[in-house]
């Protein structure tokens, strides 16, 4: 089963994917763990990466896509993956569907977790004062105003991807706002047919 998951920041992925990971024993794949495993270990494709990372640029769609696909030949995502924050342009989603066509396989799902941008605001600011509470450090990421930032560029950017997964008839919405067990059963059943 190769999957995206789709959505703002706090709309619920990284707790979906954990458990989609238990469920069906594929890899979630983050590119910024895989970009960094590549780097660490010099393959061919990392040390491009790190010679872009180490002038200062932004590592080329390509390079990503390279790595990616280093990764999903790997004997864990034989049988599947999830990934989570890629693609974020539809150039990187059109070079996603190119590499895996070459490989023989295609994406079986692209599931979108939607949410309002205010109550997801709410949420983050929830959980952040849940943290302070309990007398654990708060995410970088959940301060409200770096927040707010993130959650710009994911409508800026990335929201972009989800007309295109529509197009090709793979792109499945959820109410990212309901509850944990609710979002799951949403998704079970968007998954049943291809599991």
């Amino acid at each position: 089963m190769r999957l995206i998951l789709l959505g703002p920041p706090g709309a619920g992925k990284g707790t979906q994917a954990t458990r989609l990971v238990q469920k069906f024993g594929i890899p979630q794949l983050s590119t910024g763990d895989m970009l960094r495993a590549a780097v660490k270990a010099a393959t061919p494709i990392g040390l491009k990466a790190k010679a872009v990372m180490e002038s200062g640029g932004l590592v080329s769609d390509e390079i990503v896509v390279g790595i990616i696909h280093d990764r999903v030949a790997e004997p864990d995502a034989r049988n599947g993956f999830i990934l989570d924050g890629f693609p974020r342009t539809v150039a990187q989603a059109e070079a996603l569907d190119a590499m895996l066509a070459r490989d023989g396989e295609k994406l079986d799902a692209a599931i979108e977790l939607t949410a309002d941008a205010e109550k997801l605001v709410s949420r983050i600011v929830k959980r952040a004062a849940e943290a302070h509470a309990a007398g654990q450090s708060v995410r970088k990421d959940d301060d409200p105003e770096v927040f707010k930032t993130r959650l710009a560029a994911y409508f800026r950017d990335t929201a972009a991807v989800t007309p295109y997964y529509r197009a090709k008839g793979i792109l499945h919405s959820v109410d990212g706002m309901a509850g944990i067990s609710d979002v799951s059963a949403a998704i079970d059943a968007i998954l049943a047919p291809v599991a």
